[in-house]
């Protein structure tokens, strides 16, 4: 009896040992597919999520300008302009259009320089210039006085300093423009040499016929 017992215990040992490890193979299998798996749907999750800074810059909505947006860039822009026309316009007439008062001095410098007796006492070539000072600017500045008189005749008249190689004068000249041809003709062009020696020399004077 007892050695019955233990067969029969043996066997049922034996069975119990063929049952089992084809019920565990299954679930250890599929528990090292499902981690084989996990590792490639994680990379697959990873690829597929969008990245919100990749989209482009085009979809952001812009604001719509208003009307009033609008009209105050508008304002700005011709205010602009406006003062870039009155500055190129500043510049232009300084260029092209020389004042009277430099023309007047232009010709009557052109005329004392063209004069022999001028020449002789003070040298050539002469140079002229608004005052007797190291300030550029005033030198520049040409002393002018300019009027119209009764009979609509515009009058310029113009003073300013003079040196050559071998002294210096004082030139005092008036010019009209006559309205018959419209051009500038002297009143009167009067040099004072100052240095070496004194002396005085009308070079123009106009009689009126």
């Amino acid at each position: 009896m007892i050695n019955s017992n233990r067969s029969g215990s043996l066997t049922v040992r034996k069975e119990c040992r063929k049952v089992l490890p084809s019920s565990i193979r299954p679930s250890a299998s599929y528990s090292t597919q499902a981690s084989e798996n996990k590792p490639n749907q994680e990379r697959t999750d990873l690829t597929t999520t969008e990245d919100p800074f990749d989209s482009p810059t085009y979809n952001i909505p812009e604001k719509p300008v208003t009307f009033v947006e609008g009209a105050s860039y508008t304002v700005v822009i011709l205010a602009g302009l406006g003062v870039a026309a009155v500055a190129g316009y500043a510049v232009f007439k300084e260029l092209i259009f020389e004042p009277k008062e430099y023309k007047i001095f232009g010709k009557a410098l052109a005329r004392v320089q063209s004069d022999s007796q001028v020449t002789a006492k003070i040298g050539y070539p002469i140079t002229g210039y608004g005052t007797e000072s190291r300030n550029r600017a005033a030198r520049q500045r040409i002393q002018n006085r300019v009027w119209t008189d009764e009979d609509g005749v515009e009058h310029v008249e113009v003073g300013f300093h003079i040196r050559g190689p071998h002294g210096a004068g004082k030139v005092f000249a008036e010019m009209f423009k006559d309205n018959s041809d419209r051009t500038w003709k002297f009143t009167f062009l009067l040099v004072e040499i100052t240095s070496p020696r004194h002396s005085q020399m009308m070079l123009e004077s106009y009689i009126p016929a």
